[in-house]
């Protein structure tokens, strides 16, 4: 393996069915089952393994009405990755659905965009609407963290390690950040929620979840420049990914997909 090419792997943990009005400003005259899946990424070179996104753990899921599918760790488990042994986790943003599990990854030091600790931290957290997808105890867990000198903060694009980047996206939340991995087939982009679905991004489409609508149209067209094609743009929740990608290994389908191989056309 070359000094900056890294495998990348979606760890699929969570699942909540629902219909397609729900997954678009303006609803969806089709009106069809369009489920979301939850995933964190799991990012494997030469530096080490880079967690992106810590997800949900059942007592949440519960609270959110979401299904937790395999808690994050046994996927973890499942690569061969020992949480208390990884050193770097990237957090896309603080949403519920990305940032729980704080126990889990002691050594860790996380990496954040400085507006998204602003924006969960700040003023805007004083309307309902606008905390919707945050909890408090998840963001109280990232104040200690930044006290315990275990948070890295980044102000738009940065590098973590050669072959792995962060991109300052916004949109969905004020400073959510995508990230862009170097891998055998080329660069391979981690939306996150800069594309709930392949759909959002296809079609232009907007999630009703967002900070700012221009932000949101405007990242796709990011997206697809820090991506090598637009078939390198892997969605953050769509259950499309795990059809379109091969299972890590056998036995491993419909849970663990290797995003550092070609795709499906599926």
């Amino acid at each position: 393996m070359n000094g900056d090419v890294h495998e990348v792997y979606a760890i699929r943990y969570g699942h909540h069915a629902r219909r397609s009005p729900e997954n678009f400003i303006g609803g969806d005259p089709h009106d069809v089952l369009q489920p979301l899946d939850f995933f964190v990424w799991a990012i494997v070179g030469p530096a080490g393994t880079i967690v992106v996104d810590t997800g949900f753990d059942e007592a949440m899921g519960r609270g959110r009405q979401r299904e937790l599918v395999k808690p994050v760790r046994e996927g973890l488990a499942a690569l061969g990755i020992a949480p208390e042994t990884v050193g770097t986790v990237i957090i896309s943003h603080m949403h519920y659905d990305h940032c729980g599990n704080h126990e889990h990854f002691p050594q860790a030091r996380y990496h954040l965009q400085d507006r998204e600790m602003a924006f969960a931290t700040g003023r805007c957290m004083c309307h309902r609407l606008t905390r919707l997808p945050f909890e408090a105890d998840d963001v109280v867990a990232m104040v200690r963290k930044v006290f315990a000198g275990r948070a890295e903060f980044h102000d738009g694009d940065d590098e973590i390690v050669p072959g792995v980047s962060v991109h300052l996206i916004g949109g969905h939340s004020k400073g959510l950040q995508c990230v862009r991995v170097k891998t055998r087939r080329g660069n391979v982009v981690l939306a996150a929620d800069a594309t709930h679905l392949y759909t959002h991004i296809d079609e232009g489409r907007v999630f009703p979840i967002v900070y700012n609508v221009a932000e949101v149209l405007e990242g796709y067209a990011t997206l697809k420049k820090l991506a090598s094609s637009p078939r390198h743009v892997v969605p953050g929740h769509d259950p499309i990914v795990l059809k379109r990608y091969p299972a890590a290994r056998p036995g491993l389908e419909g849970w663990i997909a290797r995003l550092d191989a070609e795709p499906s056309g599926a």
